[in-house]
């Protein structure tokens, strides 16, 4: 008797037609405590067979070295491909055309490229004098290094220095057009806004695909405050879900767990195939998740 691939293993649980891929980001860890929660995380996911994880690079290049450290680790200990992040700020073209090449000397074959959040102190971003200037412009830089494949990020809800929908829609084009291979989604909680948003990028020509990002939500005040920050909305039945479980890290868990899938259960349902989870460096939601997808471990 024959036994079907974890990927191929039937759609029943969320109605999702045909194979569902996933892909996992994680974040360098600063001490030697996360480390060992990262490494966790990983070690648990890993026998899930995504399509790719990638790893975070902090604001202003402050994690140039653990991220390089981490993706690397990852690419010669476990059987994933690693993805490295890349941003614009605080470099010269120079240093980050150096960054990339010994991405690559080191094996890795994916970039994330980013323009990136100012550096701390800073609100508004600046383009870095003899730097990228933006995404795109990083894309076109590593496309001229070596044939990376690269992906950017998209936004569901525009990004939040973003003159307009239209022109957040003409920077994501511009970024394909520059040579991205895929975007990846900021996070996002209602259904519908992925459902528009890519309705637009569709009547844009952009042909590339557009993954969806999940967030899992181990903290939701943190969640509203970062949404706050970054554009994204939350909706008014996540406030009352989460109501009154501060104190109840089970329960709050189980109410995650549940967003989460149903969420992924509306977009599968939709025939989306791909879903990027924003891991926190935590698996246990996100492999829970996977579970109810039909993802499931590695025979």
């Amino acid at each position: 008797m024959t036994h079907p691939e974890p990927h191929d293993a039937p759609r029943g649980p969320l109605g999702a037609a045909g194979r569902v891929r996933v892909s996992f980001e994680f974040f360098p860890p600063k001490t030697e405590k996360m480390a060992l929660s990262l490494w966790e995380a990983v070690e648990r996911l890993a026998p899930l067979a995504p399509e790719f994880v990638s790893v975070t690079y902090g604001a202003g290049g402050s994690t140039r070295e653990r991220t390089h450290d981490t993706v690397v680790r990852i690419a010669r200990e476990t059987p994933m491909k690693a993805a490295a992040h890349l941003t614009c700020v605080a470099a010269t073209r120079d240093e980050i055309d150096a960054v990339a090449r010994a991405y690559w000397d080191a094996g890795i074959r994916h970039v994330v490229a980013l323009r990136g959040d100012p550096p701390d102190g800073q609100s508004v971003y600046a383009p870095h004098p003899g730097g990228y200037a933006y995404a795109s412009d990083l894309v076109a830089g590593l496309k001229r290094i070596a044939d990376f494949e690269i992906s950017v990020a998209a936004y569901p809800e525009c990004h939040p220095q973003s003159r307009s929908p239209e022109d957040d829609l003409d920077n994501l084009k511009r970024k394909i057009d520059a040579g991205a291979t895929r975007a990846i989604s900021q996070y996002f909680f209602d259904a519908d806004v992925f459902r528009r948003f890519r309705d637009r990028v569709a009547k844009a020509g952009i042909a590339v695909p557009v993954v969806p990002g999940i967030l899992p939500v181990t903290n939701f005040a943190q969640v509203v405050k970062f949404s706050a920050a970054c554009g994204a909305s939350v909706p008014p039945w996540m406030h009352e879900a989460f109501a009154g479980l501060d104190d109840d890290p089970e329960t709050r868990r189980l109410v995650a767990a549940t967003v989460a899938a149903e969420q992924v259960r509306a977009l599968a349902a939709d025939g989306i195939q791909d879903f990027h989870f924003y891991t926190l460096n935590r698996a246990d939601l996100t492999f829970a998740i996977c579970h109810l997808l039909g993802v499931r471990p590695q025979r």
